[in-house]
């Protein structure tokens, strides 16, 4: 069943406050349907979180990193074509 936005922040709310079981009784909602709600709110609040401004260092950091390999890779794909040359000799 989908619920909106705003139900599911009232019924966290109200879990909070009375417990889940309570809640969920209150709501008409399965007890898993809510303890799982609260579980991922749980582990979405432990994610690290970058600011922008790490994100945009962080990204402009793997594409040097991304350029840089893909050189060492067009390096060795020539020195493969070399060597392929030279054993058929």
């Amino acid at each position: 069943m989908m619920y909106t936005k705003e139900f599911k922040e009232e019924a966290l709310k109200l879990s909070d406050e009375i417990g889940v079981k309570k809640a969920a009784g209150q709501l008409g909602l399965p007890y898993y349907t809510l303890s799982s709600c609260r579980n991922k709110r749980k582990a979405e609040a432990s994610k690290p979180r970058m600011s922008d401004s790490k994100l945009e260092k962080r990204n402009n950091e793997l594409e040097k990193e991304n350029a840089e390999l893909r050189r060492a890779n067009d390096i060795l794909k020539d020195a493969l074509g070399f060597f392929a040359k030279d054993r058929k000799k």
